[in-house]
């Protein structure tokens, strides 16, 4: 019974975030759907499921028209097309481009942020009080060069609260310092990792080591982007559920000899900090959530149970920002990836036990045919891009991911101390970096690593995870038979 009650107020909430995404009936619907509820429950009170997805379904329309309130006219439309001075601080990480720097600036008064285009040089931080002057533009919607496909990137951007742009304004550095002092302590630090990482070891190496270990948004130009997009392992550029999952054992193993309590807290400290450094991305939280329920679950001896922990990391994003769930294509992405791993590798795994468990080869096979062929229907839909060899690239590279990781580490945390501790763990990532780089390159130059689709339709999307969902349901009810014979 409580699975029921919980599954009937997440898929409530979760659908009136859903709905309110595109069709904005008016708050007076959500208190509607609220006394409906109540009535519904007092009228029968078997119907408590019914009542309570209504309930929820009004409560996450609610908390999306709250998200949303920052979206109304603002003062600053009257500017829009005009040069205006503005003072504002920033808020995130900026993000080095190959030619320019992208900043998210939030203006004094607290209410609305800019996203300013500025050149390389000078360097800003998170917490740099700037004066900025320029033509103040409302962001638009692009072609994709590559797929040729519209972008709505307005709402891309309004999903963080963005609904301005500068490019190339005259900025003035007014102060530092002025952010979270926590955060900028986090941010000085990784900044010094990536410094040392860069001294030792070469671009795009390095640039690829930075966005393994520690999330770093560093370029690694546009045509070896393009190549990791061909070749479908753009998600090891950046900080991925998988990289999060390795980083929470090491941690996990680090502290295996302190004392049960201890370790739980330093471990889910060590965790939250670091998600924070690395710029908390959907990807980022939603794996950080669960790593800390499967921290606290060993801890404390009770089964993890992975399905629900999904669920709950999910309500809780959706709860801080409802609308990366239509929005956010990483925060999809990400959720489509794990639900493939928990329900699909228990299908694939007795198929391909040929493979052999040396080097956890077969352990990584599974887990990147499941996720692969899960998020396949979403990312045509969304990209149109077919890539031949994905899944060839990433057995090839995702099993010397944790290795990179560990000498990178290791090689830009000995750096602060000597050069000459950190050159043999710096030569050994590079080695792998150098690798993995090589199969990127070499399969992307194939003439059939990727096919362009003009058009994948949604109602194709819908049917396809329609025929997952019946396979999946089929096999669970063949071994529930099975165990019940038995």
């Amino acid at each position: 019974m409580n699975d029921w009650v919980l599954c009937s107020i997440l898929v409530g909430f979760v659908g009136g975030i859903f709905v309110r995404s595109f069709v904005d009936f008016g708050a007076g619907f959500a208190l509607f759907l609220l006394l409906l509820g109540a009535v519904v429950f007092l009228i029968n009170k078997k119907a408590l499921l019914f009542s309570l997805f209504l309930f929820s379904a009004a409560l996450g329309m609610l908390r999306y028209d709250f998200a949303d309130r920052n979206g109304a006219r603002s003062a600053l439309d009257l500017y829009i097309g005009q040069s205006v001075t503005i003072e504002g601080l920033i808020v995130d990480e900026p993000d080095e481009r190959e030619s320019v720097t992208r900043i998210v600036l939030k203006t004094d008064d607290g209410k609305t942020k800019i996203l300013v285009t500025t050149n390389r040089e000078p360097r800003y931080a998170y917490g740099d009080s700037l004066s900025v002057r320029g033509k103040l533009e409302k962001p638009k919607d692009f072609t994709d060069e590559v797929t040729l496909r519209e972008v709505d990137y307005k709402t891309y951007l309004a999903k963080d609260g963005i609904y301005y742009e500068m490019f190339l304004p005259k900025i003035e550095l007014v102060a530092r310092g002025e952010g979270n002092w926590v955060i900028e302590k986090l941010f000085a630090f990784k900044h010094s990792f990536i410094e040392n990482v860069n001294r030792l070891i070469p671009q795009p190496h390095a640039a690829l080591l930075g966005g393994l270990v520690v999330g770093a948004k560093q370029s690694l130009g546009k045509k070896l982007l393009d190549d990791f997009r061909t070749v479908g392992v753009i998600h090891i550029v950046v900080l991925s559920g998988y990289n999060i999952t390795i980083i929470a054992y090491f941690i996990e193993w680090l502290l295996s000899r302190m004392r049960k309590n201890t370790r739980l807290i330093i471990a889910a400290s060590v965790m939250i900090l670091f998600a924070l450094m690395v710029g908390a991305s959907a990807t980022v939280v939603r794996a950080t959530i669960m790593a800390l329920l499967v921290v606290l679950a060993r801890g404390t001896g009770r089964m993890y149970a992975v399905t629900r922990a999904l669920l709950i990391a999910g309500f809780f994003m959706l709860l801080h920002n409802p609308k990366i769930l239509v929005f956010d294509v990483s925060f999809q992405l990400s959720f489509l990836a794990t639900v493939g791993l928990i329900y699909f590798s228990p299908i694939i795994g007795p198929r391909v036990k040929w493979i052999t468990e040396k080097w956890r080869m077969r352990e990584i096979a599974v887990a990147t045919v499941a996720t692969q062929l899960f998020v396949l229907p979403f990312l045509l839909y969304k990209t149109g891009i077919l890539s031949l060899v994905s899944l060839p690239v990433n057995l090839l590279i995702l099993a010397t991911i944790p290795l990179t990781m560990l000498f990178g580490f290791l090689a830009g945390m000995f750096a602060f101390v000597w050069s000459a501790f950190a050159l043999p763990f710096a030569y050994a990532a590079y080695a792998l970096l150098a690798y993995e780089l090589a199969i990127v390159e070499w399969f992307a130059r194939l003439p059939f690593a990727a096919v362009a689709l003009a058009s994948f339709p949604l109602w194709l999307v819908m049917i396809w995870y329609a025929g997952y969902a019946a396979v999946i349901w089929r096999l669970r009810l063949r071994n529930s038979a099975q165990l019940f014979s038995s």
